[in-house]
């Protein structure tokens, strides 16, 4: 079973603005910002409809990082 080393706290990730190059915030999955039940719904299922085709298959995890100085959101792929 493969896990997000972000949603279960074992590592952190310092990621960089591309606009302002500020130390961005992680928001969390970007599969939790669809409807108020979605963070209850089954992991590989949300997968199947967060809009990026192959996180299922390469064990992706879409996280939203958003940027306190600039108000820039940016999306990465954490490897689970």
């Amino acid at each position: 079973m493969n896990i997000c080393p972000l949603c279960n706290g074992l590592r952190n990730v310092a990621v960089h603005c591309s606009r302002c190059q500020k130390q961005m915030v992680d928001q969390g999955k970007i599969t939790y910002y669809f409807d108020d039940y979605s963070p209850y719904m089954d992991i590989d299922m949300m997968k199947l409809v967060d809009g990026y085709p192959k996180t299922l298959i390469r064990h992706e995890c879409v996280h939203l990082f958003y940027c306190l100085h600039c108000c820039h959101e940016e999306v990465r792929f954490i490897k689970e």
